[in-house]
């Protein structure tokens, strides 16, 4: 089995890289950046030209935990709420769109309920 994860590991950095191959981050159109652990989302918006984080959320901040209504809530709903907080920190800065970055990962479940969340606080992609 420890072969097999050190297989997907490198395919997904693979995956990753021919997607950073293609998309890049300015100061009007940050890169915003998902990445998905067994049990957390993370999120942050990247200024690629510069090389700095311009805002980032997590499923690991209080304030996420203070969002959640009950404690039975899925992975999925966490990430919606992850996205729906970077959109807010996005729009307090005065960042309208975004470019997505999926960082290898398939466009499905966690990954696209942090897109959808970012969608419904303003941002743009």
């Amino acid at each position: 089995m420890r072969y097999h994860y050190k297989s997907q590991l490198n395919a997904r950095k693979r995956r990753h890289l021919r997607v950073r191959a293609r998309v890049s981050g300015t100061a009007e159109r940050p890169r915003l950046n998902v990445f998905r652990s067994s049990a957390h989302m993370y999120a942050q918006l990247i200024d690629d030209v510069q090389g700095h984080t311009l805002v980032a959320a997590s499923t690991l901040e209080p304030v996420v935990a203070e969002r959640i209504e009950s404690e039975k809530n899925s992975k999925t709903d966490r990430a919606k709420i992850v996205g729906a907080l970077i959109g807010e920190r996005a729009k307090a800065l005065g960042i309208e769109a975004v470019v997505f970055d999926r960082g290898g990962f398939r466009y499905h479940g966690r990954v696209q309920a942090v897109a959808e969340g970012a969608r419904g606080a303003g941002l743009k992609f």
